[in-house]
């Protein structure tokens, strides 16, 4: 909950990340780079109370022997809508989630948030090297 202006905005904690919404299936081709990007992020900016819209971009290498199903990844990133993180830390978030989850050293989380207060912000967790 922050309190802001006058106006009191209550969200949600970290804990409500719903990683186990995550799925994989198997795939036999380690070299190969996939790239998954969606313009539809959002979490709560715990300083304001205000949105924090973001496009995410995923690159891997499969080499753990696992793709993410895609349609999990966006109960996933659902499960940020309404959770006070800041955009650094979602970034984190997102890649250690993957990185567990796909068992692969080559993986690469950007995360590019929509221009706030004049700034533009664009985080980058990993490498694909």
């Amino acid at each position: 909950m922050i309190q802001a202006d006058d106006r009191t905005f209550h969200f949600d904690g970290p804990e409500a990340i719903r990683p186990d919404f995550l799925e994989t299936f198997p795939f036999d081709s380690p070299d190969q780079l996939i790239i998954t990007e969606t313009r539809e992020f959002s979490a709560v900016c715990p300083f304001s109370g205000l949105p924090d819209l973001a496009r995410v971009k995923i690159e891997y290498c499969p080499d753990g022997g696992r793709c993410v199903e895609l349609k999990s990844l966006k109960y996933y990133f659902i499960s940020f809508r309404n959770v006070g993180i800041y955009q650094e830390a979602a970034t984190k978030r997102i890649y250690d989630d993957l990185k567990q989850l796909l068992g692969t050293e080559r993986l690469r989380v950007t995360t590019i948030y929509n221009t706030r207060g004049g700034f533009d912000t664009t985080c980058i967790e990993g490498r694909l090297a």
